[in-house]
């Protein structure tokens, strides 16, 4: 009876494990559909293409060698995915068990559900560089630096802090984050940080000579709208989840926990954001309040489980008027991030790994603080070599003809609405 009880338990975490992992992978659809609303007409196909594509090559190269940089996990040769292909004497023991540490034992052997949760997460990181560079960055270049950021550049950050493994043999980090305000969202933004100096402004964006902001509006309002409740419903997935399992009634209640914390931080974020937006601009600016709720996510994804509602709330709306700070900010330092997706992953990201030390008391400041400064090194650094090594190569931008045309047309040979072209 307690085999089948261990076995049933077994099952329902797996099954647990794989939708949160499934509500992730939703999320490509999310930032495919925020950033195709936030750019202009012409340069939608070409920012969609990006989106499907990164995902299929995250998808491949952490299974070529992600995981195993990450977790020392490697499955594209074995294909040791499943409890019965591991060691006979491994399983039975685990079988026999009918306690917590049989169960995370046989986790722990029983790979392809870890696998998958953590590829969407892959996939999730580099998502958040497309919306960055877009409408001047040559597709391949894109998809080149993908190759290097999914298979390479995240798995080692990965392996330092989830993986455990010391870093560069040097010492090992004492660091908090539950599901990736750092290890996930600042690694994507500081990547992306790094090709955007390198490939400069969109044509027009700033006034040379006196400095001026030119607003580029979205083509698609409605559609970034749908992208991030596509993403805020994504990110229960993507917090849940990160529990690793749900059998148990303190695990199924700090799951609920999860749920609650993540949905009230996003709300709590895209207030603080409008109301924010109002006071400054005297508009209610639609782009800053949808910024704001993700904001407010990224912020509370570092400790969703321990803080309080109330709390919860608190952080994301911190996070939701940081952002609007933030995205002015790169502005007058002429970053230009056609998304906002440097401020809301990688300066949010940084205030979500400190938001841990108010609610997590194991969490110290210097070790959020070395693990942060572990991340943005090692990201911006790697990311920034890539970037350059594949500008040399190939090129980042485009001409600038193509550049006025539209991408669509120059990287793609398509326009995403021909009806409205001008003949």
């Amino acid at each position: 009876m307690q085999d089948q009880i261990f076995e049933l338990q077994y099952a329902m975490d797996t099954f647990y494990f794989l939708v949160c992992g499934a509500l992730v992978m939703w999320m490509a659809a999310g930032f495919a559909m925020l950033e195709a609303g936030l750019v202009r007409a012409k340069n939608t196909t070409e920012i969609l293409t990006k989106n499907v594509a990164l995902f299929a090559v995250a998808c491949t190269m952490y299974l070529v060698c992600g995981y195993q940089f990450m977790y020392d996990g490697g499955y594209f040769l074995s294909g040791l995915t499943t409890v019965e292909a591991m060691d006979e004497a491994v399983v039975q023991a685990v079988l026999d068990a009918s306690n917590a540490a049989g169960f995370d034992e046989m986790k722990e052997y029983a790979g392809a559900s870890d696998f998958f949760f953590q590829v969407v997460f892959v996939a999730t990181a580099m998502s958040i560089v497309s919306g960055a560079v877009a409408e001047r960055m040559k597709l391949w270049a894109f998809l080149g630096f993908a190759v290097v950021m999914t298979g390479i550049i995240y798995p080692i950050e990965g392996g330092w802090t989830w993986g455990g493994k010391e870093v560069f043999g040097l010492y090992s980090l004492n660091y908090s984050d539950y599901a990736g305000s750092g290890i996930v969202h600042l690694a994507g933004a500081a990547a992306a940080l790094a090709g955007v100096i390198l490939l400069g402004p969109r044509k027009g964006k700033y006034n040379q000579s006196t400095g001026a902001v030119q607003a580029i509006p979205g083509a698609n309002l409605p559609l970034a709208t749908l992208g991030t409740f596509i993403l805020w419903m994504g990110w229960f997935g993507f917090n849940g989840g990160s529990t690793l399992k749900l059998g148990g009634i303190e695990v199924a209640n700090e799951v609920a926990n999860v749920f609650l914390n993540t949905n009230a931080a996003a709300a709590g974020g895209l207030i603080a954001a409008l109301i924010t937006a109002r006071i400054m601009f005297g508009k209610a600016d639609l782009t800053m309040a949808l910024n704001g709720a993700l904001a407010g996510l990224v912020a509370i994804t570092a400790e969703p489980a321990d803080p309080t509602p109330l709390l919860a709330t608190i952080i994301g709306a911190v996070g939701g008027i940081i952002v609007v700070f933030s995205i002015i900010a790169l502005d007058k330092l002429q970053i230009d991030d056609p998304v906002g997706a440097i401020s809301v992953h990688g300066t949010v990201g940084i205030f979500g790994i400190f938001a841990v030390l108010l609610s997590d008391a194991d969490a110290t400041s210097v070790g959020q603080f070395v693990g942060m400064l572990t991340i943005l090194v090692w990201v911006f650094v790697t990311s920034l070599i890539v970037w350059a090594a594949l500008g040399a190569i190939i090129g980042l931008r485009v001409t600038e003809e193509e550049e006025t045309e539209g991408v669509d047309i120059a990287e793609c040979g398509m326009e995403a609405y021909p009806e409205f072209a001008t003949q």
